[in-house]
Parts: C-alpha cells; structure tokens; sequence
C-alpha cells in the first residue's frame, strides 16, 4: 500500500474514532454538554491555569485509576475556546509510593515564566512552570519546554519543604517589587510552633512567601480565618481606572483589600461569591493577553452526581470577574464568559410582553436541556415569578423563584437576599445544563451554582408568576449547541 494512501486512511480513521467518541458523549445522559468534564474516572479542583500560544491549558486533581477521589495525579486538556477540551495525558503523578496518599500530587497553580526567573527557557520562549504540593512532601515545581505537552520535575525538589498538610501553592508576579509571590494553605504561621497550636480552625490560614527565582522562598506572613485553595488577584473596578486585590477562599468567598507584596491587609469581611451548593476551589487564568483584558476565573461543581457513568466530576462554566463600585462599597461581579453565545442556537424572544398569574397561562415555554436564558423583569405588582426548568407532566423539575414580597431568590436549597435594580427591575442570566444550572442575578452581583440531576423525559422550561402581573422587558431563550456536534 503507497505511503500516502496508508495515510489518508489513518487520518480517516483517527476522524471516525473521534467522531464516535463525541457522538457517545453527546448521547451519555449524565455527560455535561457544554461544561467541562473528564473522559473517565474522578476529576476534583481545578488546578494550574494559563493561557499560552491561542490555547487555555486547564489542570484539574484526577485519580485515572477510578471514579471515586485518591491516587491524586493532575489531568490536563488544552482549548482553544474555553468550550472544545482536547484531553491531554497525564502532566504530574505522585511524588512516592508511600501510603495514606503521601507523595499524591495535589492541588497548586500554574505560571508563564515571561522573565526565565527560573532559567528553563529563555526571554524570547518563556515557558510555563506549575507549583503543586507533594502531599506532607513540599511544595514542588514542574516546568515544560514544549508548550505544555510534556512536564519535567525540578531535579531539586522541593522548592518549599513542609511535611506537615500546607498546600495548594497560588504563584504570582509582583511587578511593583519585581518579584513572584506564592500563597500557600497552612494549618498555622510557619512562625507558631506546631505544637502550640490549640485547634487548627483557629490557626490555619494564609502564608505569603516571596522569590526571585522561584526556587528558593521566603516567609514574609500570615493572615488567618482561610482555607484551602487560596488564590489572588488584582481586579479592575468596572468603568474606571482603579483596580483592588481580591483574594478568595477555598469555597470561593473572598475579601478585597491591599497587598503590598508583603502583607495583605484585608478592608472587608469574608464575603459570599456564589450562594449555591456545589461550589468549590476557584482558580483564575495566568498569563490572559492584555488585549482581551479579562480576568477569567472556573470552579469545581463539587458533589455532582453522575450515576453509572464512567467519570465523576465537572467544572464550573467559566467566567469573567471584575468589582463594581456603589458609592464607598466594592463588590464582586461574575458574569458567564462570552464564548458561550458561539453555542447559541436561534433563540424565541418576547418584549414588552405582560404577564397573568399562572403556569399554564404563560405563552413563554422551550423544551431541551441546554439553555443559556437572558431576561430583565419589572416585577410590577407581581408576588413571585420564576421558571421551571426540566420538567414534564410527571416530573416536577428544578424551580428558579424571585419572591417580590421578601425580595429573596431561591433554587433548590439555596436563598439569597435580592434587592431589584432601579425600583422595580430584575435581571436573571441562566446556564442550563444536563446536570448543572448556575444564576447569575442583576448582572452578576448574586450568583447561584447547583448541581441538578435532569431527567431525560422531563426537558420543558416555562416562566411563571403568581398574585399580579409580571412585564418582560426583555426574554431570549437560547437553546445551546453541545461542545460534542
């Protein structure tokens, strides 16, 4: 057979075997279609993210061994954007062989070395670099000279030791100080003998180390009252030149405040992000060219059900973070990232439209299971409004509910307080997924992340309201193409 013959037919098939596996995974009935998932077994937090030469690189904890969380290695895919995943293999494995997970490559981060602090590349083909804990074996390093596809451990590792639980490196640039800084997860100061420390829940925090080269590290200090997965970013205020440090929580609650690559010195409380339940370990994009300008962030939807599915996990749709100043007060916005709308489908829209009370009266219905909903409401008179999604005759579904006389919104066992905008108004942003649906209310200020379970007879959505009439502003319903077509 002639070479190119031979070869026109491997790429034949390698296209039919990739056909079918997106085929079978736009048929899975559990399988995410436009969320990130892995091809098999557990996926847990999502870890080193940069964006380097057109591509997103996401890493995220992964046990190729089962479906439940252990053996922690870190699984990898590449995008081009933020929707199609090309899996990659396996970038880092554990560290021993030891038992009780010792050794077990956990949570961290990701940086492009633009500078070749560390001396694996060069100015003119930086290379990027990911900080994970070797679990009770030190914060490590890893560096990759072809763009990612391959990962070489530092020969001398570890670049921070610890052997007691500290983890969840987050590695950084400091321009003023021109130097990196690395938060880190521990269970008390590193300046605290460990065995004066009464009860973790009252020690554990925040350490702050700084470097020059990212090999060597120094203890600079130490803000209590954190947990786990710590990460750290300076956001621009919407419509203005200012910009805060923000850093959040490993449940993804945050405080805004000042850092001066020394300390940070926080200037509110804790702060909720997302009122949902299967919230988890955000991380932000490394290395976003200045000239898209954003700060894009993703989570884990912890504790999602997958029944008799290969795989257990998936994330979060991503997202675009900024604050938005109110007189003295800084809050945080979330809003979807806009490389959703390349799924929209044609969408059914109504304007100006009044609304009677009652389910079965509304003239606004879609049937599918994967949505992407805009709308602005003047609540007018109305009690309560909301939608009803995934639902059918015998299938009761998953209900979205504005209550207009307490100003409280609610799904599933999430209630969040709700204030309209401008009187009367309130807007509602919903992403639809088989398994997944996450709110983002009056322009992202209050956000809702569930996981849900959608039965495969019940796809119908419908808006309802009850006790006086509801004006849509604005309706668009988009179904969304699944990332597997």
């Amino acid at each position: 057979m002639g070479k190119k013959i031979a070869g026109i037919l491997l790429i034949s098939a390698t296209f039919l075997f990739v056909a079918a596996s997106r085929d079978r995974k736009k048929e899975e009935i559990y399988r995410p279609q436009f969320h990130f998932s892995p091809e098999k077994n557990w996926m847990n937090d999502p870890n080193g993210l940069f964006w380097l030469d057109g591509h997103y690189h996401l890493f995220y904890q992964y046990n190729p061994h089962d479906t439940v969380w252990g053996d922690m290695h870190w699984g990898h895919a590449v995008s081009a954007d933020l929707l199609h995943w090309q899996h990659k293999p396996v970038a880092l494995t554990p560290d021993s062989d030891e038992p009780d997970n010792k050794g077990d490559a956990w949570s961290g981060t990701a940086i492009v070395d633009a500078r070749n602090a560390a001396g694996f590349g060069s100015n003119s083909a930086p290379i990027p670099l990911l900080f994970y804990t070797s679990f009770q074996n030190g914060q490590r390093m890893a560096y990759s000279a072809d763009n990612g596809d391959t990962w070489t451990k530092y020969e001398h590792n570890p670049v921070l030791p610890t052997t007691d639980d500290s983890r969840d490196p987050k590695v950084f640039f400091y321009e003023p100080a021109n130097k990196y800084v690395m938060t880190l997860w521990q269970p008390h100061s590193p300046e605290l003998p460990a065995d004066s420390a009464k009860n973790q829940e009252d020690t554990q925090g925040f350490a702050f180390y700084s470097s020059t080269d990212m090999k060597s590290w120094k203890f600079e200090s130490f803000l209590p009252g954190f947990y786990e997965c710590p990460d750290i970013v300076e956001l621009p205020v919407d419509g203005t030149p200012e910009k805060h440090w923000v850093l959040f929580n490993g449940d993804g609650n945050y405080c805004i405040g000042d850092f001066d690559g020394h300390v940070f010195a926080p200037k509110t409380p804790l702060r909720k992000s997302d009122f949902g339940a299967n919230y988890y370990a955000t991380q932000t994009w490394n290395n976003i060219p200045a000239t898209d300008g954003r700060t894009l962030q993703i989570a884990w939807m912890r504790d999602g059900e997958f029944p008799g599915a290969g795989f257990c996990g998936q994330m979060s749709f991503p997202c675009e973070i900024s604050l938005l100043k109110s007189g003295e007060s800084l809050q945080l916005l979330r809003k979807p990232a806009r490389e959703i709308e390349l799924l929209h489908k044609r969408p059914q829209v109504w304007e100006n439209k009044t609304l009677i009370p009652g389910l079965n009266k509304t003239p606004v219905q879609a049937k599918g299971d994967c949505f992407h909903i805009i709308g602005t409401f003047d609540i007018n008179n109305v009690s309560s409004f909301g939608f009803v999604v995934a639902h059918s005759r015998t299938y009761e579904g998953v209900e979205i509910r504005y209550d207009a006389t307490k100003y409280v919104l609610s799904c599933m066992s999430a209630q969040v307080k709700l204030i309209p905008e401008d009187t009367n108004i309130i807007t509602l942003e919903i992403l639809l997924d088989r398994t997944s649906i996450e709110i983002f209310a009056n322009n992202g200020k209050t956000v809702i992340t569930n996981a849900i379970l959608q039965n495969p007879a019940a796809r119908n959505v419908t808006l309802y309201n009850t006790g006086g009439e509801l004006i849509i502003k604005k309706l668009e319903i988009y179904p969304l193409r699944s990332i597997y077509e």
